[in-house]
């Protein structure tokens, strides 16, 4: 990692948004449908309740958030496994025609945590696959399912032709990642701005149980988006169709789409063309290294 930043300055040497710009957002989307409860609870295949949870994602909330972006004249970034678009194959067409941009997201939600880099490397490889055969999309952009990336990853999208990655959390700013087979880009994010956290609730699955209210959460993301964009940074949430395509929160999403397109000087994009405005500026890559444990 480098240790020679300015330490007077918020933004790391070499990076600039472009001209009158002075910082970015990008509203993301994860397309998770069954596949994360799937892979971690496979023996939810016969539980109506968790599926039908799952399945309101594409059957439900995908039309309603397209018809929101639409109203709001927004292109956002949706990542969905592979076993999504197979299994939802006219919810991601219908993504696609609507002109928001489609990244990958595993095959079947699958974390790095407990693969190997050739189980990795499967996944990312079938998942291509999917994308391809139902949408005809080879997608640029890459986020690991739950996050969970390992030290092999980077180098891996690489070699299958990625662009960027959006899953590590080190950082406001974009920057280019070091690996020994060259550099991509990364888009940080942080479990803060993730809708699962405060709306998810699975009995026995996920969640404590205390859901949130719209208003409450939409609040706390409007503060990071006001701070960020003070910061000149890169403001990346992460919502899921099966969790804020419900009708209030769509609702009080699209509130902070607005507020965040009143803000001047505030970029509107999808996660690929802040990864192409970011790859052309002359930046040192970071390389990540393992920390040393403890002797």
């Amino acid at each position: 990692m480098v240790d020679d930043l300015d330490w007077h300055s918020p933004l790391p040497p070499g990076f600039a948004w472009p001209e009158g710009i002075r910082a970015a957002a990008c509203f993301s989307f994860d397309l998770d449908a069954e596949s994360p409860i799937l892979f971690e609870h496979p023996e939810a295949v016969d539980w109506l309740d968790v599926m039908t949870h799952q399945a309101y994602g594409p059957r439900t909330g995908v039309p309603r958030l397209l018809r929101l972006l639409d109203r709001v004249g927004v292109r956002a970034t949706f990542f969905v496994p592979g076993y999504t678009a197979e299994r939802w194959p006219a919810a991601v067409c219908a993504i696609r025609d609507a002109g928001h941009e489609i990244a990958h997201h595993g095959y079947l939600h699958e974390g790095a945590r407990g693969l190997s880099a050739e189980e990795q490397e499967v996944a990312i490889v079938r998942g291509l696959d999917a994308l391809n055969r139902v949408a005809g999309v080879s997608p640029v952009g890459y986020r690991a399912p739950m996050w969970e990336s390992s030290p092999d990853t980077a180098a891996m999208l690489l070699r299958h032709g990625f662009r960027y990655d959006s899953g590590l959390m080190d950082a406001d700013h974009p920057y280019l990642l070091g690996t020994d087979v060259g550099t991509i880009v990364e888009l940080p994010i942080h479990w803060s701005l993730d809708d699962w956290e405060p709306y998810v609730y699975l009995p026995g699955i996920s969640g404590s149980g205390v859901i949130a209210s719209p208003t409450e959460v939409v609040a706390r993301w409007t503060l990071e988006l006001d701070a960020m964009t003070d910061e000149g940074g890169l403001f990346m949430l992460t919502n899921h169709p099966f969790v804020s395509g419900r009708p209030s929160r769509a609702a009080a999403l699209e509130g902070l789409i607005r507020h965040a397109q009143e803000i001047e000087g505030l970029w509107i994009a999808t996660a690929a063309e802040i990864a192409a405005h970011v790859a052309a500026l002359p930046l040192d890559p970071v390389f990540h290294q393992r920390p040393p444990l403890p002797g």
